[in-house]
């Protein structure tokens, strides 16, 4: 399966500026982690546009470049798009929803809803079939159970979810990750909306682990991570 290269640009162009910060943020991450049982990067951003699935995709490709055997999941059950960032279709009968309602039935076969990229290491669950409640689909008690067969499974997954203004899908999925990671976007994303998404977390009994400004002025570099508790 080909990837698009005009969006993973760590594989098309990794000596980059965009490709040195995102290895710096990988770094970051795993600078955090000494232990190693960190395993579950939950992605999202304040409101849509902010480049959340962009900036997930080329995170998740810097691990499985370090040799680190990567899931990125569509957890964005409404309106996700990683399936075009690698460029296939949705299959609605083999994505993230269809395995959290199958995962407990007989039959059930896990690698059937894992699709393969041409970038070593680096697999990717598609949405799927778009639920009636998606909210109340990943608060089910089977999500939590797929989301542990599959880290016996990865070194890492990055859950790619909603914007968190307006939704609280992403806030369920925060009682699941190790690391909740904000992207915002350079003079569009207002700071008041990054102070509701961190009250949000707060209100949910989660943090937020740090902030991914992206297209930032090419003379400060193209991307900038920022991690703090």
């Amino acid at each position: 399966m080909e990837t698009n290269k005009n969006e993973i640009i760590l594989n098309d162009n990794p000596k980059s500026s965009f490709s040195e910060s995102i290895k710096s943020i990988r770094a970051n991450l795993k600078f955090s982690d000494l232990d190693g049982n960190k395993k579950v990067i939950l992605m999202t951003s304040a409101n849509p546009g902010e480049g959340k699935s962009f900036i997930t995709a080329n995170l998740a490709a810097a691990f499985a470049k370090d040799n680190k055997k990567t899931l990125i999941i569509d957890a964005d059950l409404r309106k996700g798009r990683q399936h075009r960032i690698f460029q296939t279709r949705n299959n609605t009968n083999l994505g993230y929803s269809n395995m959290i309602v199958n995962v407990n039935k007989e039959g059930f076969d896990i690698t059937s809803y894992i699709n393969k990229t041409s970038i070593p290491n680096l697999d990717f669950i598609n949405l799927g079939a778009t639920p009636p409640s998606p909210t109340e689909l990943l608060s089910a008690d089977n999500n939590k159970i797929l989301l542990n067969i599959l880290k016996e499974k990865y070194d890492y997954i990055f859950l790619d979810c909603p914007p968190v203004l307006g939704l609280s899908d992403t806030l369920i999925l925060s009682r699941l990750s190790d690391y909740n990671i904000v992207v915002a976007t350079n003079k569009k994303t207002k700071l008041e909306n990054l102070i509701d998404v961190k009250k949000a977390f707060e209100k949910a009994k989660t943090s937020v682990t740090g902030v991914i400004l992206n297209q930032v002025e090419k003379k400060h570099n193209n991307y900038y991570g920022y991690y703090g508790e």
